[in-house]
């Protein structure tokens, strides 16, 4: 299965793209991981409601140039399902065994989503109630998506 992680702005900490890479080195033995990363747009100090929603369609134009029509798309959303690692790992398999060959997780910028996103979305995921730095949010995925493999393949895995 090819996996991609679509997200908004770059990784700037080294202690992030280092867990970035381990979780990628480690994915490599069950999927074709790829980060896209697209560029975010600078928000102004007390930007208006309608500047929001500029930069969330500008952001949004640049991540839906990057999903092909058959790709089975997974946004990052604080109103989206919640799962268990088992769960998620379920999920997972389950699109495969449905024929999709290749599914996308999309981390908006610090702005969120814009809708257009959100429509093209095949499922919204909440990690959490709480919001996380989009950056630590990477690493969390990636640290998921490793777990669910492993899972999904039957291996030990710390709990």
């Amino acid at each position: 299965m090819r996996i991609s992680i679509i997200c908004v702005g770059k990784i700037k900490e080294k202690f992030y793209r280092d867990a970035i890479d381990e979780y990628a080195k480690r994915l490599g033995k069950y999927c074709k991981l790829e980060i896209v990363e697209v560029a975010d747009e600078k928000t102004p100090d007390k930007a208006s409601a309608a500047e929001e929603e500029q930069i969330k369609l500008k952001e949004a134009e640049r991540i839906l140039a990057k999903i092909k029509d058959d790709v089975y798309v997974c946004t990052l959303e604080i109103l989206g399902k919640k799962y268990t690692s088992e769960s998620f790992a379920g999920m997972l398999e389950q699109t495969a065994i449905g024929g999709k060959s290749h599914v996308a997780f999309v981390i908006g910028g610090s702005l969120g989503l814009h809708s257009s996103v959100l429509k093209r979305s095949n499922q919204g995921i909440s990690f959490s109630d709480m919001t996380f730095p989009h950056q630590l949010m990477r690493v969390i995925l990636c640290e998921q998506i490793y777990r669910a493999y492993r899972i999904i393949s039957g291996e030990p895995y710390h709990k």
